[in-house]
């Protein structure tokens, strides 16, 4: 049996919801290996299939939506035609997230891990490939970083296509120049600060809540792919005044370092998962 193999196809930005740390925003890299006879063409599967059409799968099963362990007994969730409203119920307090059908992924299991989620999407996959590709192997990891990094969740109801949905994330990368010299403190300062955050628009704050003794916020909009909504403790959530898009994140933590260290030239570059990002100055 041959093996055909694609390191980093694709990565997965997406979030998903954990006992211990609330609503993560995660991005993790995909390798793919095909087994199987070879072909007519004398190929196990067409290279250029692999990119596009193994990729496209991958991204729609996975990327840009909340992960949901639903056989995890924090777990309860409830249909209304294609609509899903999934509650779970965290050490800081509890999730409740409202959105379309697609924005979601529930997992048949008890936590989400990338052992856990990687044979549900082989399995997927090798369902839509042709008969001699016998068996696929995917391998998911995050990315080697080595500086500092916080995970994020947020959602862009204005935005065209899947970063409208409310709780998607990242893990990404920061860094800090403060009159050209790397600063590493800073960059661990914002990674503190938004580890584990959800960063949430001004704009779509409905309510204020409290249950108990817990504090919450309610996140509400229409977009395109329908109604999203989301309500999770105020601790796990940081407000900003414009949209949460990385161009603006970079322009938000530049402009707080600036008020910190004004007289001085800073410049940020804000990654959003792997290899890309924006950069902010002043």
């Amino acid at each position: 049996m041959q093996a055909l193999f694609v390191n980093k196809l694709t990565t997965l930005d997406f979030s998903y919801l954990c006992p211990e740390r609330g609503v993560v925003g995660e991005t993790w890299i995909v390798d793919v290996t095909l087994w199987g006879d070879l072909d007519e063409q004398g190929m196990v599967f067409d290279f250029g299939h692999v990119k596009k059409q193994i990729k496209a799968m991958l991204d729609t099963m996975a990327d840009h939506r909340l992960l949901v362990p639903a056989k995890s007994e924090r777990t309860s969730v409830s249909h209304e035609d294609n609509q899903l409203t999934v509650q779970f119920s965290a050490q800081g307090g509890l999730i409740t997230c409202a959105a379309p059908a697609q924005a979601l992924l529930l997992l048949d299991s008890e936590s989400i891990t990338p052992e856990l989620l990687t044979p549900f999407l082989e399995a997927a996959v090798l369902s839509e490939l042709p008969e001699n590709v016998q068996k696929v192997d995917l391998n998911l990891y995050p990315e080697d970083i080595g500086g500092a990094y916080y995970h994020y969740s947020h959602g862009l109801k204005k935005h065209d296509g899947d970063c409208q949905r409310i709780a998607h994330g990242h893990r990404s990368q920061i860094q800090v120049y403060v009159d050209e010299h790397r600063d590493q403190v800073l960059e661990a300062w914002w990674a503190a600060q938004w580890r584990d955050i959800y960063i949430g628009t001004r704009e779509d704050l409905l309510e204020t809540f409290r249950v108990d003794s817990t504090e919450y916020y309610r996140f509400g909009y229409q977009a395109n792919q329908g109604y999203f909504e989301l309500s999770l403790p105020v601790t796990q959530c940081y407000l900003i005044d414009t949209d949460s898009t990385v161009e603006l994140l970079a322009q938000h933590i530049v402009r707080r370092l600036a008020e910190q260290k004004p007289d001085r030239q800073i410049k940020v570059f804000a990654y959003e998962g792997l290899d890309k990002g924006a950069m902010a100055t002043v």
